[in-house]
């Protein structure tokens, strides 16, 4: 028995600490190509981009992936601060990050690392800013295509400078960086929400937090009670049993939500699968549709695909959540046919019994003239994806008692 993994605390100092490292920000990997946006072929270069974590602790460590990588891939060095205002770097807070020791690592094609954990002291909620010099070039960089956070390409080595520089240009996508995890002071628990675009926050505005998940991770941080991270799992366009604009859900789910360090809840909230099979056929759908191959979805196939997740989550012995799917009438996805599944599959969701708690997203979300419709408030115009007051008006209507 390794004692240092199974033992729940260990004194450094004065003080005694939970061993347990667990995630407080996620962005699932995905493999470039032409579905989504990705960062273009680059060499002596710094990736510079700015998390907020959802929770905080004494000690983090980065999670760096070439999984969709078809090279080797060469980190010269790598630095993390705490964000001050204007996306500058808080003195003070600046800390070089190692890999086993040394100041950079070369990362095999196909796999992700590890940092060595940096003694950083970091509240619920920071920001921090992650520098990454790549001095190779670097054909396929591994990137989460829904952009979500800040982030900047340098040239040269950069990652010691405290402010970004005239020539910094703005990243198009996520790169490389899947997770942090912290250290915690006080027991604490990750909700890993797998999801598709309404979780990934289309529509919300980019760099500012304002997905439901956010919102839910900053109802739960003033609350008081359970220390809960919250990790984002969404990637736009995602289903649960084809591939497309990412990894399918069913197949992607060990890796991200089921290997994630200190997990005690999982949120079940992919809708795609409905949506796309009972799309209609229309010039202006054709060429969005054409990006997801692959069989249509029946109700019968939905209830199953959640029966499968909650059961593997069960194994781990996590609790498991559900959200039923939100309306989308008049958006060019729309069908009577697929809101009509959307509806079984919805109330199997709320009356089944097999969730250990609902998020009805549905119900909040659905205009009360048209049940069919999103309320004209809360989508960003196309009458699918939610705006910021739509991803807040969700987040605000989760009971949060469900995660004590």
């Amino acid at each position: 028995m390794n004692s240092a993994v199974n033992s729940p605390s260990r004194s450094e100092g004065s003080a005694s600490y939970p061993v347990a490292w667990v995630r407080t920000w996620g962005a699932s990997p995905q493999a470039p190509n032409n579905s989504v946006s990705y960062i273009e072929p680059c060499e002596n270069a710094t990736l510079r981009q700015i998390v907020r974590i959802t929770g905080g602790g004494h000690r983090i460590r980065i999670r760096i992936s070439n999984e969709y990588g078809t090279a080797p891939l060469t980190i010269g060095a790598a630095r993390v601060a705490i964000t001050d205002t204007d996306d500058a770097i808080q003195p003070g807070s600046d800390h070089a990050v190692t890999f086993s020791g040394r100041p950079g690592a070369t990362v095999p094609a196909g796999a992700p690392i590890l940092s060595d954990p940096v003694e950083l002291r970091t509240a619920a909620l920071s920001r921090l800013t992650i520098s990454l010099f790549l001095p190779g070039r670097v054909d396929t960089a591994t990137c989460h295509g829904t952009f979500h956070t800040l982030g900047w390409l340098i040239p040269g080595d950069a990652t010691a400078l405290v402010s970004l520089p005239a020539d910094a240009a703005p990243l198009p996508a996520q790169a490389l960086i899947t997770a942090v995890e912290v250290q915690p002071e006080v027991p604490t628990r990750a909700i890993a929400v797998i999801g598709d675009s309404r979780v990934d926050g289309m529509g919300s505005t980019p760099g500012t937090d304002r997905r439901w998940t956010d919102g839910l991770a900053e109802r739960l941080a003033t609350r008081g009670g359970q220390a809960l991270c919250v990790v984002s799992q969404g990637i736009s366009g995602n289903r649960m049993f084809t591939d497309g604009i990412g990894t399918a859900a069913l197949a992607r789910f060990d890796r991200d939500i089921l290997a994630t360090p200190g997990l005690g809840h999982v949120v079940i909230a992919v809708g795609n699968d409905l949506v796309f099979s009972f799309a209609p056929r229309t010039e202006e759908t054709a060429g969005f549709l054409s990006m997801f191959p692959g069989s249509p979805a029946g109700v019968d196939d939905i209830i199953a695909a959640h029966l499968q997740l909650a059961a593997r989550a069960r194994a781990h012995g996590v609790k498991v959540h559900a959200a039923t799917i939100a309306p989308y009438g008049s958006s060019e996805m729309y069908s009577a046919e697929g809101d009509k599944a959307r509806e079984e599959v919805n109330s199997w969701i709320r009356t089944s019994g097999t969730f250990d708690g609902v998020l009805d997203f549905d119900a909040v979300w659905r205009d009360p003239a048209d049940p069919s419709h999103i309320r004209s408030d809360l989508h960003m115009g196309d009458n699918l994806h939610g705006s910021d007051a739509g991803y807040a008006a969700l987040a605000e209507s989760i009971d949060l008692s469900l995660f004590d």
